[in-house]
């Protein structure tokens, strides 16, 4: 077959080389009969139980491979499908399926599995109804072996793969072995997915969105992933496996390079510190050695907490989470966000009323001050852990003086219900806002005068302020942070918060990109937060720069017009100072 090549998004850098592994596809389902001779009952019981026995083994396997690799909290799901093994509803049907009616085991299984989809799809319950696909994913188990075929799970990746798959929930992307899975490659997904999001924390190379063209690829054929082009390549020929060979080279080199910055202060050529910090989501995220790299933490996306659990954890969940991410900083700023859900985030046991624009709904801050339990139970736990290090309170998607006032409201009267209770916590905590929606821009001066500081979103920043739609393909070409719109938002944001003495970060991709660094360090910005894999790049970026070039290339740029002229600026400037 000749080369092909499959374009999709870019989400996380790198080049790989190796065999796709398809991850969750359904067992090869060969021909069986659906009925068998009464003489054949018995034979046929014996069989499913065969296969029984070799899908509890495996089940087994993942849970003390996951018991010791996550801790014991994290294998819940997979305790949860071993129980439909021994549950009469599921296992003891399909006996009395092949019993009664003289079914072979495949019919059983599949008849079950028919009648239990169609029962759950009938609850209400959203959190109930998803259990369906831990009813599937344990039938397909069991035809697999019933069958004989090969069933793909991420515990039988015993090689270096590249896993490609419908789709990975954050909770799966944290999971994966790096030292086995090169890199991932999905049908569906964006560049600000959270999937996306955790590909770039953890290093690991993707390319997403490659639409129907997925299809074509095969288990066990040999890739190459490009995940900064956003490119997989099939069945490559001589020329291109050489070109790809000499840029994998280049990278690694690059990160030779780079090695030397990774522990050094973020500084730049004429002497200027620049806090960096890290954008988290799972304590996962924290590998060994990131807090002496870091500046601290300037982004904990609590919606992880939430998004990865069963049902909504309680205070002293939270509070066990958030106080051990304080003290693993030791001492060193964290800024928590409160729970973003919404737009694109969904809980699984949360059934939340359909909105026909839910990026303009009832999210984030909203949707807190709308459920305040819900949202007292988390500051409760957040202002507790703030007695074990130095934690920052930010709230999301802010849009009017009302909701921050509010919001933090609640916070004062949960400080006084604490003291009263003797419990301990820092009483100069400080409270922010995210800087994501215009309106907080037009009234950053106000904003200013009653924030402890800002925290600049440019995801959303970007989609708001361009109208565009972050998760259509169709116009995402207009999403950019070079627009100019964006540029002179954030400058005048900045300029608003300094005069009040407060200090602006920012925690959106634009902060880890090095093509950005001049125009941030000309605007001022004082904390950069990025993802992990960011912090080395941007530090030597930062130790080819000066404070002055910088102001003077921000200026030019907040005279132009488009996008791509300040791209061409930029790209000119850069060129300047790393000729090398």
């Amino acid at each position: 077959m000749s080369e092909h090549r499959i374009k999709g998004i870019g989400v996380s850098e790198g080049i790989r080389f190796g065999k796709a592994f398809i991850y969750g596809a359904p067992a090869v389902e060969a021909a069986y009969p659906q009925r068998i001779e009464p003489e054949q009952v018995e034979a046929e019981l014996e069989r499913l139980e065969q296969a029984k026995r070799q899908s509890a083994a495996e089940l087994n396997a993942i849970i003390a491979k996951t018991e010791a690799k996550l801790g014991k909290d994290k294998t819940a799901i997979i305790e949860g499908q071993l129980s439909f093994l021994d549950d009469p509803a599921f296992y003891g049907d399909i006996r009395g399926q092949i019993k009664r009616k003289q079914a072979s085991a495949e019919q059983a299984v599949q008849t079950v599995l028919a009648q239990l989809s169609a029962l759950f799809e009938k609850m209400n319950n959203a959190y109930v109804k998803e259990r369906i696909h831990d009813v599937k994913d344990v039938a397909d188990r069991l035809m697999s072996h019933l069958q004989q075929v090969f069933y793909p799970d991420l515990a039988s990746i015993t090689e270096p793969v590249i896993l490609v798959a419908e789709d990975l929930t954050p909770s799966v992307t944290v999971q994966l072995d790096r030292s086995i899975v090169l890199g991932f490659v999905t049908r569906v997904g964006g560049e600000t997915t959270h999937t996306a999001i955790l590909s770039r924390s953890l290093g690991i190379p993707a390319v997403v969105g490659t639409g129907a063209a997925f299809e074509q690829l095969s288990h066990g054929e040999e890739l190459i992933l490009d995940g900064t082009e956003g490119v997989i390549v099939l069945n490559a020929d001589q020329a291109t496996r050489s070109e790809y060979e000499g840029r994998q080279q280049e990278e690694q080199s690059a990160a030779v390079k780079l090695e030397k910055y990774r522990l050094l202060p973020a500084q730049t050529e004429d002497g200027k510190l620049i806090e960096l910090a890290v954008n988290v989501g799972m304590p996962e995220e924290m590998r060994e050695g990131l807090v002496d790299e870091a500046h601290g933490t300037g982004l904990f996306r609590t919606e992880f907490l939430f998004m990865n659990a069963d049902s909504f954890p309680d205070e002293e969940k939270q509070f066990a989470v958030y106080k051990q991410l304080a003290e693993a900083w030791k001492g060193k700023p964290i800024v928590i966000r409160t729970l973003d859900i919404g737009g694109d985030k969904e809980l699984s046991y949360w059934d939340l009323p359909h909105e026909d624009n839910p990026f303009l709904g009832n999210r984030a801050i909203r949707l807190c001050l709308n459920e305040r339990e819900l949202f007292r139970t988390q500051l409760r736990a957040i202002v507790r852990a703030s007695a074990f290090g130095t934690v920052k309170i930010m709230f999301p998607m802010i849009s009017s003086m009302q909701e921050f006032r509010a919001a933090k409201q609640l916070t004062l009267e949960i400080m006084d219900e604490l003291k009263e209770q003797a419990i301990a916590f820092d009483e100069k905590l400080e409270i922010g806002i995210m800087a994501e929606v215009p309106s907080v821009i037009q009234l950053a001066d106000r904003f200013a005068k009653e924030v402890d500081f800002f925290s600049i979103g440019t995801n959303d920043l970007v989609q708001y302020t361009l109208a565009v739609d972050r998760m259509n393909e169709k116009v995402a070409h207009l999403y950019d942070y070079f627009h100019p719109a964006v540029i002179r938002s954030i400058r005048s944001l900045i300029l608003a918060a300094h005069k009040e003495g407060k200090w602006v970060g920012m925690c959106g991709k634009m902060a880890g990109d090095p093509l950005a660094a001049p125009l941030l360090l000309g605007m001022e910005l004082d904390e950069w937060s990025m993802d992990a894999a960011s912090l080395a790049k941007q530090k030597f970026t930062l130790s080819r720069l000066n404070v002055q070039d910088s102001a003077k290339l921000l200026s030019v740029v907040l005279d132009l017009d488009t996008a791509e002229e300040v791209r061409q600026h930029i790209k000119a400037f850069h060129a300047s100072k790393f000729s090398d």
